[in-house]
């Protein structure tokens, strides 16, 4: 049996996230841009800014596998429990 599990954001909530991470990502690289100082000290924030941000994408990735991992291990050993209440009978006489 398959469910069909829906999103739990809206759309709209998905346009605002993007978008404020589009001005923020704009805000940072510019910073970044027009900073006063030598080019080396600009491209080493630019690769730190970079790998935060995979950093964090990263993290997010994760997060959201244990979650789903924790849920689908959830819905087994609710299943399992269905199952057995679903067998037991308390009026059965008892095997001897």
């Amino acid at each position: 049996m398959t469910t069909k599990t829906t999103s739990p954001t809206t759309g709209a909530f998905f346009a605002q996230s993007a978008i404020s991470f589009g001005i923020s990502l704009a805000a940072v690289a510019v910073g970044v841009a027009y900073l006063p100082v030598d080019g080396w000290v600009r491209a080493f924030l630019a690769i730190a800014m970079l790998y935060a941000i995979t950093s964090a994408f990263t993290l997010a990735k994760v997060v959201r596998d244990r979650q789903e991992s924790s849920y689908l291990m959830s819905r087994v050993d609710q299943a399992r429990l269905e199952k057995l209440l679903a067998e037991h009978d308390p009026y059965r006489e008892p095997a001897l």
